[in-house]
Formats: structure tokens, C-alpha cells, sequence
């Protein structure tokens, strides 16, 4: 069932000092985001995560509301008019965007607000709020990611293809962000990211 995003009104911008922080989680599809973010999330339930809202179908065993809120293309673009998103892009042929309101209200109330994002809604988040944190998630090599990627099962060759021409420009960005972490051992990296949130 397709839901229109539950997103309050009144929010401002997140840049006094006395309030919460955003961060920004990115990296190439199949580098292990997800998995990251999800251990991160039941190791600090203090962390607010801004779920995202798609236009992609669900993939099995995801949770409208919880992964994704997932609508359709019409919901969305008439979203991004009402200017409702914080950032948002086009990735793999659908769209996901971040709900704007609900982060700022978050932060307003003193939370890390953690988005785990696409390289291109990184930009406009860094272009907008540059005291964001922005982290970068790199794999080990590129032919470790992309037995990753083609072990998922998930995706046709075309969008194997894509993803991974999609995750060679994503790499050569990542020196665009404040911190870039090696996901090669999965412990070592969330420590790293818990050192950086949590001193």
C-alpha cells in the first residue's frame, strides 16, 4: 500500500550550536551502508534516523515506514514542489529524498540525526547545512564491491551495470567528505563511526 509521508509543519534551519547535529552517511551501493546503519541504530537508540522515502518497489522483507516510506513517482515530484524534501535525487531510475520537517525537528530537539543517503543528496545536504558531518563509506577494493553487488541476487545485469558505473564516479568523490571510512572489516569500521558520534 502506497502512503503519503507523515511530514509536520514549522521547522527551521539546524545551525545553532545548542542543538542536535546531522550527519550524513554515504557511499556506493553494495558497500555495506545499511548494515552499518542498522547496527549503529540498535547500538544507540539515542540516534535519530531519518527514513527516506522511494519510489523504488520493496525489496523483500522491508517495512513501509521503517526501510522506506515507498510512494509512487506522481506522490513524489508533487512532494518535491511543496519543497517537503531536504535533498533528494535520482538514483537507478527512481527517486528517494529525505522528508525535511521531521529532521529538523529532531536536531532543533538537541538528536545526532543520522542520514544514510546517496552521493548526489550528500552534495545538496553539505551545499545547504555545511555543519554537517559528512561521512563516507569506502570498500575495500572495487572488485570486492562488486562481487558484493552481484552476490545480493537482487538486480539484473543492466542494473549491475549501472550500479556499478553508478559506484566508480561515487569513489572518486569521496575525498569530498569530512571523514572516509574502509568497510573491509565490519567491527573496525562501526567503531570508527561510533569514535566520530561519540567521542
Amino acid at each position: 500500500m502506497m502512503q503519503v509521508l507523515p511530514i509536520p509543519s514549522g521547522a527551521t534551519t539546524p545551525e545553532s550550536p545548542s542543538l542536535g547535529k546531522l550527519i550524513v552517511l554515504t557511499g556506493p551501493s553494495g558497500v555495506g551502508k545499511g548494515t552499518l546503519m542498522q547496527k549503529l541504530l540498535q547500538l544507540h537508540p539515542e540516534l535519530y534516523y531519518s527514513v527516506s522515502a522511494t519510489t523504488r518497489s520493496p525489496r523483500p522483507g522491508e517495512i513501509n515506514g521503517q526501510n522506506y516510506y515507498f510512494i509512487t513517482r506522481s506522490q513524489f515530484e508533487k512532494l518535491v514542489a511543496q519543497g517537503e524534501f531536504l535533498e533528494w535525487a535520482e538514483f537507478a531510475g527512481n527517486y528517494y529524498g529525505t522528508p525535511r520537517a521531521a529532521v529538523l525537528e529532531q536536531i532543533q530537539s538537541g538528536k545526532l540525526v543520522i542520514l544514510e543517503i546517496e552521493l548526489e543528496g550528500a552534495r545538496q545536504i553539505r551545499a545547504s547545512y555545511p555543519n554537517a558531518l559528512s561521512i563516507f563509506i569506502l570498500p575495500p577494493s572495487f572488485s570486492e564491491l562488486e562481487k558484493r553487488i552481484r552476490g545480493r541476487g537482487q538486480d539484473s545485469q543492466e542494473a549491475i551495470a549501472r550500479r556499478l558505473n553508478r559506484a566508480q564516479e561515487e569513489i572518486e568523490a569521496a575525498a569530498e567528505f569530512d571523514l572516509q571510512i574502509v568497510n573491509d572489516d565490519f567491527e573496525t569500521a562501526l567503531n570508527q563511526i561510533e569514535a566520530v558520534l561519540f567521542g
